[in-house]
């Protein structure tokens, strides 16, 4: 399968030490309103992508979003999917879920066979990725519906292992994802292991609801943090989690180039 760009830049800025900000987007919980409210902030303080899905979408109105993003943005728009029916060739690529931190083989690779000749004949730029769900403190949507365990919070090694097998077989990217509405972030110490446990660009979402808690998943290794729910909550938050990104980035680039 052919690198697409979308991976290619983010490889880049992976190697460079540069950080990304995403911004999950639920259709369930979205309408236009919010998205154009979203989209005025991610003007004035700037996102590198947006996250589009979630573990239902029982909306029928994913596409709209999508084609109301795209008009008015540049940013791209990636597929967060929770199964094949969730597919829309508006966007720029799709993060190919593997949940390597379960045993279902209907997220492992059932549904991608189902979504794969879709696939082919689109122009997404495919991601293929391996999710893995940590539990941080209460059952979340994604763990009930895949029906799978999450990695246990302090447990770090496990979630090591998992992401270098995954990187063993081939997957481009790791997700460690705490869910939505997680009670608390995904610890430093496994996002740290995981780091150094592969080479990949490694995304981090769920319970990252304050400046700090975004610090703190960067300084451990976190390539891309994304965050959602706490921008409806706190209008305020997007402009203090991005200016802590790009802080993040200028430090980096006035850093010596190692000899």
């Amino acid at each position: 399968m052919r690198l697409t760009s979308l991976y290619d830049a983010l490889t880049k800025r992976r190697n460079h030490g540069q950080k990304s900000l995403a911004i999950l987007l639920d259709p369930d919980h979205l309408d236009e309103a919010n998205c154009r409210h979203i989209l005025e902030l991610s003007e004035k303080h700037p996102v590198d992508y947006f996250f589009m899905g979630g573990s239902l979408v029982m909306s029928s109105h994913q596409a709209a979003l999508i084609r109301f993003i795209k008009s008015r943005s540049s940013v791209p728009v990636l597929l967060f999917p929770s199964n094949s029916l969730h597919l829309d060739e508006q966007a720029d690529g799709i993060l190919l879920l593997s949940l390597i931190s379960g045993r279902n083989p209907d997220f492992l690779i059932g549904q991608h066979v189902i979504a794969a000749p879709l696939l082919r004949q689109s122009n997404l730029q495919i991601l293929p990725t391996g999710y893995m769900l940590v539990d941080t403190g209460r059952q979340t949507t994604a763990s009930y519906m895949s029906g799978t365990t999450p990695l246990p919070y302090d447990k770090p090694a496990i979630a090591a292992c998992t992401a270098m097998a995954g990187e063993q077989l081939g997957l481009r990217l790791m997700y460690l994802d705490g869910g939505s509405g997680a009670m608390y972030p995904v610890s430093s110490a496994m996002i740290r292991a995981v780091r150094q446990a592969t080479e990949v660009p490694l995304i981090v979402g769920g319970g990252i609801n304050t400046v700090d808690k975004a610090q703190a998943a960067l300084v451990a290794g976190a390539d891309v943090i994304v965050v959602g729910n706490q921008i409806e909550k706190n209008r305020d938050f997007l402009g203090e989690v991005s200016k802590v990104v790009r802080s993040f980035n200028a430090i980096k680039n006035m850093s010596p180039e190692p000899q």
